[in-house]
């Protein structure tokens, strides 16, 4: 049985029943390493090879385990180190040493010279990466030819929604903290909420009174790092002494959440965080100071940490380094997404909303999540709903009961049944449309 598939779909055991083929690939996923101009190269078995398959009843062969490579992916494993080793870490700490006293426009030059050729990376694919999503939906197809049935399963979303979108706001300096105030005002003026990511320590102080409005208004707050200095996975024994303060100060804040500074990561030392969830993990890294990108668009757990991955382009890249205010690339990202009824998450910094046009494209995008919200039937909730509802489904059951299928478990009452079928060899999804746990093939 397929684990990270059954926990993808949350369909009945038996549909996830495959095993492996006599020319099984031990490790299809290969490392990525640099190539002579420092662009990242990736080789990675075709998926196509899942079409060579052989069945015997209802079990299907694959040439691979699909667990092990949907976690290679989404835990990064394809990326060959951290991107801050030898040489490279040396001019980061250069760099963050120097940053406080550089201007901003030297600051923003050096970080589009860093990441030139940012747009000839293959892998992941850019702007939106879905390859752990396409392999199951791959997956999918095989169980049903291998069932020839229909198969139920736990629709993603509460109530039958078709997406959904987050709004985060990492505030980064003094003056993104004073902005705080009236980016909530914003937020509210769409109707839409979000959270903010706090600095502990170092950047500046932030008073009890501020983070009361923010909670007083129905905002999140979350921990953004400790110092947001560039250093916190530097080294282990280092990290998991700063992991505890972090832990503290998330008990102090009532925090369920975090972010790592410049989306720094380890998944591996998770383990050390009491946080409920994560979103220090990109889609697609192309334009970050570390590569990688865990390409699913979906909600994944690290551990017992729910990562909640950013899927689309930060504003400060977008301003900065594509130097464009258009909103069309969100757009684009919004529409590849929702393609994959998958999470869209946003991170809009109150720091670079400093001008006009900044903030007419932060008002652009929140007036076309709120026309998907009423048009397209878009979730909009904040990012420890998402968290909640994703631990429930995660415990829910899909049941044989009598002549349909029934939701079970913590939650069922806002949960809907989907149903995967096989049209042309392409999966189709199709919600019940009853407001019940309860359903069907005849329902829809």
């Amino acid at each position: 049985m397929e684990q990270a598939f059954l926990d993808y779909y949350r369909c009945p055991d038996q549909f996830a029943d495959f095993g492996l083929s006599n020319d099984f690939h031990a490790n299809p996923i290969c490392d990525v390493s640099s190539g002579t101009n420092g662009q990242v190269e990736m080789s990675l078995c075709s998926l196509d090879e899942m079409s060579v398959l052989s069945f015997e009843g209802a079990t299907c062969s694959l040439p691979f385990n699909l667990s092990e490579v949907a976690d290679s992916l989404r835990f990064e494993r394809y990326v060959n180190g951290t991107g801050k080793t030898g040489w490279k870490r040396l001019v980061r700490q250069a760099y963050y040493f120097l940053r406080p006293a550089l201007p901003v426009p030297i600051r923003r030059h050096l970080q589009r010279v860093s990441l030139k050729g940012w747009d000839t990376t293959p892998f992941p694919q850019w702007p939106v990466d879905r390859t752990v999503d396409r392999m199951f939906e791959t997956g999918m197809a095989i169980s049903l030819r291998a069932h020839q049935c229909i198969i139920p399963f736990v629709w993603f979303w509460p109530e039958g929604k078709a997406g959904c979108a987050i709004m985060t706001h990492d505030v980064e300096t003094a003056s993104g903290l004073d902005f705080v105030g009236e980016l909530m005002d914003i937020d509210d003026s769409f109707g839409i909420k979000s959270s903010f990511q706090i600095i502990p320590e170092s950047r500046y102080r932030t008073g009890e009174d501020v983070l009361a409005t923010i909670r007083r208004r129905g905002f999140e707050i979350n921990v953004h790092d400790l110092k947001h200095d560039g250093h916190l996975f530097d080294e282990q024994t280092q990290f998991r002494e700063q992991a505890v303060r972090i832990n503290q100060y998330a008990a102090k804040f009532g925090s369920r959440g975090f972010r790592s500074g410049i989306l720094y990561r380890r998944l591996d030392w998770y383990d050390a965080f009491e946080f409920s969830y994560d979103m220090s993990v990109h889609n697609v890294g192309h334009l970050d100071t570390q590569p990688g990108g865990c390409c699913t668009v979906m909600p994944f757990f690290v551990g017992n940490i729910l990562e909640l991955p950013l899927t689309t382009v930060q504003d400060y890249s977008l301003f900065n380094i594509l130097r464009t205010y258009s909103t069309d690339l969100w757009q684009q990202q919004i529409d590849l997404i929702s393609q994959g009824h998958g999470l869209m998450s946003f991170n809009v910094h109150p720091d670079y909303l400093d001008n006009t046009r900044a903030k007419n494209s932060y008002k652009d995008l929140l007036h076309t999540l709120a026309t998907l919200r009423s048009t397209a039937d878009l979730w909009t909730p904040l990012p420890g709903e998402v968290d909640a509802w994703w631990r429930q489904r995660s415990e829910m059951q899909v049941t044989a009961d009598g002549s349909g299928w029934r939701i079970q478990g913590p939650g069922a009452e806002r949960a809907r049944l989907a149903f995967a079928t096989l049209v042309d060899d392409t999966v189709r999804y199709s919600v019940a449309p009853a407001a019940c746990c309860y359903a069907s093939e005849a329902s829809l």
